[in-house]
């Protein structure tokens, strides 16, 4: 892995890039930190609803919509103010503070929050080998400074790697602390999703977190991403459980729903008492992935539940 010295020549490199774009990173002070999860009034409601762009993947993989009128369309369509991105719908993007400008500028004409990017294919984080795990690190590097430039307050990475669990969780462990000291000087977060093998087993993500031992580091639970491999589901419900005390976002997967309006394969009920009672007040982002509804009408399915759940806890 590369010394402090490298990491800091990347950093300022991303300084200069932004500058000769005309832009002014947060890092340099000049824009308000967001809201974290723990923030709000006592009047305030037990959890906000926000929209994941992976709900919409058809949609902007067809071409049927831009990523640039995301933040205009959950405003519009849904009368969403929160977004998650995903960096996959503009993964040339992240050095690009020009198009990132305008994002962010379309984003604030609706009145929108950009909450964090989730980073997919920048390489494995818990790789055995150390040229290529360097790589990895390196490569999220610039979508913590994108984060920052969208007003975001973290980004979503994997925890992905071959070999032994623990060796992965060490790797992994280490990767996460570096990227997180990359985050302090743009106050950026680091959370980890449960994305499938070793990663779907609560126990073991949130021990790879805590052997991070950095406060940047923390956990976007999903509820629907519990599958650890060979055809083994681990308890979504424990797993959810384990990793809300290093939760500082939280993913209410949605497939499909009965005729009552329930989701059929997550009880949200006894899972947004698992998030609230850990006391988590933060955002609980809308991810739709069924293909019973349309995208929007999912979505509209997955709001309209989490509205009633809300509604009932604050009854």
């Amino acid at each position: 892995m590369r010394n402090v010295n490298e990491e800091t020549t990347d950093r300022r490199e991303l300084l200069a890039r932004a500058a000769r774009a005309g832009v002014v990173l947060p890092v340099l002070g000049l824009t308000a930190a967001p809201a974290r999860p723990q923030d709000g009034g006592a009047d305030d409601p037990p959890f906000r609803i926000s929209l994941a762009q992976w709900s919409l993947h058809r949609m902007l993989r067809s071409g049927r919509l831009d990523p640039l009128d995301f933040p205009g369309f959950a405003r519009e369509e849904f009368g969403i103010d929160a977004v998650e991105y995903v960096n996959q719908f503009f993964a040339d993007r992240a050095g690009d503070f020009a198009w990132l400008g305008e994002l962010r500028r379309r984003a604030d004409a609706h009145g929108v929050r950009s909450l964090l990017i989730m980073v997919d294919g920048e390489g494995s984080l818990g790789d055995a080998d150390d040229e290529r795990r360097r790589r990895a690190v390196e490569n999220h590097f610039k979508w913590i400074a994108a984060a920052a430039f969208l007003g975001g307050h973290a980004i979503r990475v994997n925890a992905h790697g071959l070999g032994a669990r623990d060796a992965i969780a060490a790797r992994a462990a280490d990767s996460l602390a570096r990227l997180a000291r990359m985050g302090d000087d743009y106050d950026v977060d680091v959370l980890v999703e449960n994305h499938g093998g070793p990663s779907s087993d609560g126990a073991w993500l949130a021990e790879t977190l805590s052997r991070a031992a950095h406060p940047r580091v923390g956990a976007l639970p999903d509820f629907g991403n519990f599958h650890v491999g060979n055809g083994e589901w681990y308890d979504r419900y424990r797993g959810v459980g384990e990793l809300m005390p290093f939760a500082r976002a939280v993913s209410a997967k949605s497939h499909a729903f009965d005729a009552a309006g329930e989701e059929t394969r997550t009880d949200y009920r006894r899972m947004m008492r698992i998030v609230l009672d850990a006391g988590y007040r933060g955002h609980v982002g809308i991810e739709y992935e069924g293909d019973e509804l349309s995208e929007v009408e999912g979505i509209r399915a997955t709001q309209r539940l989490l509205e009633r759940v809300r509604a009932e806890r604050r009854g």
